[in-house]
């Protein structure tokens, strides 16, 4: 059984040892443990801090891609080079390393395809009360969408067997946490969640800028994964909003045309119509993103398959690799 531990990174040169020297180096169960890091374009010392560290391999970006390409190609990477189960964390050292053990547990049980580290976000002296209120706010809505139960989808502390990896995909440019989870979720994966423990933090958080910049694109990304694999139900429950109010005003219009004061309020027959065209329009639009959704699950089986022959096929022993576009 072989696990690697990956480390998406960009100018972490004065964090990485850090983190790296607080992974483990044995795990009941696990035959053997490696090590990755995906240097995302940056413009320090990073590869050379890890490479003096003793990494296994290196992914390499010549620019920054962002942290959804990064994660996707070091699953790749790990695919390759035999990984059993992969487990993802940060080169801040936010999550404690001890407890990969704990992630990995319920994969090497076969109660999980899937395990996202429940970090104590209440506990955390270093966000913010509002903060705190966001990223409950944010696991809740993941987890309606997703109709699992995971109760920190934000976390980037998280293990995937290799079954898991293969089947994982991730369309936004802007993080895999949500889009992942609601993936799972809606295709029935086995994913849970586990208590873990984090660090004091060590430096600010890159992935965005502002609060209102991390609603927004977290909004943005839990709905277009939600319209990825539910778009029928998506679109039927903004189609319904229009069709119920031009039934109401079509059934008002009907009581004052029978009433014999109808030619007074063709105004009201002109927006039902509208409004109930505009849900017919809508419903239609629902049923064409169904039929994608179908032909795009039947493409995600052909890549599942291709992934599951390139991972087999593709063990060459190299060390580092130049990641360039191909990992878009």
């Amino acid at each position: 059984m072989k696990l690697i531990i990956q480390i998406p990174c960009l100018n972490e040169a004065e964090t990485l040892e850090i983190a790296l020297n607080d992974l483990p180096r044995e795990i009941e169960g696990i035959d053997e443990i490696e090590y990755l890091i995906i240097n995302d374009g940056s413009s320090d010392n990073t590869v050379e801090v890890a490479k003096k560290w003793g990494v296994n391999y290196v992914v390499n970006f010549p620019n920054n891609k962002g942290l959804a390409k990064g994660f996707i190609a070091g699953l790749d990477a790990c695919l390759r080079e035999g990984a059993d189960i992969i487990v993802n964390t940060d080169a801040d050292n936010q999550y404690c390393g001890a407890d990969i053990e704990k992630l990995v547990r319920p994969i090497l049980d076969g109660r999980a395809e899937i395990v996202i580290g429940e970090r104590p976000i209440d506990d955390i002296e270093d966000f913010s009360p509002i903060k705190k209120k966001l990223q409950h706010l944010g696991s809740l809505v993941v987890r309606i969408a997703s109709d699992t139960d995971i109760p920190d989808a934000p976390s980037g502390f998280r293990a995937f067997s290799r079954e898991a990896a293969l089947r994982l995909n991730v369309i936004n440019n802007y993080t895999y946490t949500l889009e992942t989870i609601v993936q799972a979720g809606r295709n029935k994966m086995a994913i849970t969640s586990v208590p873990i423990r984090t660090n004091r933090e060590l430096r600010k958080s890159r992935l965005f800028s502002s609060m209102g910049g991390y609603i927004k694109k977290s909004i943005l990304t839990i709905i277009r994964a939600y319209m990825m694999y539910r778009p029928l139900t998506f679109f039927t429950a903004i189609g319904i909003v229009p069709f119920l109010a031009g039934l109401i005003i079509m059934i008002r219009f009907l009581v004052f045309y029978i009433n014999g004061s109808g030619m007074g309020h063709i105004q009201s027959l002109i927006l039902a119509s509208t409004l109930m065209m505009l849900s017919f329009t809508t419903f239609m639009m629902g049923f064409q993103a169904d039929l994608m959704a179908a032909n795009r699950k039947i493409m995600e089986d052909v890549q599942y398959r291709l992934r599951r022959f390139e991972a087999g096929a593709g063990k060459d022993g190299g060390k580092e690799e130049d990641a360039g576009d191909s990992k878009e």
